[in-house]
């Protein structure tokens, strides 16, 4: 059975081929969930992909004030994805702890950012979280 850590990776790497790849999100899924596990796996992964592209506006509001003098267009890709999945998750997927959203998006920013993200990230998080952005 995946887990969701294996969820949230899957859907970031989803989400970096749609915004680098200029793909259709659909397409993506279809190719990313083909080989995924049982039936609320590809539906977890789905709800992450579709949910943060459609609250992206939403969650780029509630984030920019706290980067301290970046702009989200300045952030590396993997970064500003990170934020907009886990701020979509923070905002809308209240069954998840809001401490495992955080861990989880510091986690895949170690993995897959820079050296420098993991601290970034959970900063930034740590700010929506308390409520000092727009949420």
């Amino acid at each position: 059975m995946p887990t969701r850590r294996l969820g949230r990776e899957l859907a970031l790497q989803a989400l970096f081929s749609v915004e680098v790849g200029h793909r259709d999100p659909a397409e993506v899924l279809d190719e990313y969930l083909v080989t995924s596990g049982d039936s609320a796996h590809r539906l977890f992964v789905k709800d992450l992909v579709l949910g943060t592209l459609e609250h992206a506006g939403e969650s780029d509001e509630i984030v920019a004030p706290l980067l301290q003098q970046w702009s989200l267009e300045r952030l590396p890709t993997i970064d500003r994805l990170l934020l907009r999945m886990a701020a979509f998750e923070l905002r809308h997927r209240p069954e998840t702890p809001e401490p495992v959203v955080i861990n989880e998006a510091v986690e895949l920013a170690k993995r897959f950012s820079t050296e420098d993200s993991g601290r970034f990230i959970n900063g930034v998080l740590s700010s929506v979280m308390r409520g000092n952005g727009n949420a």
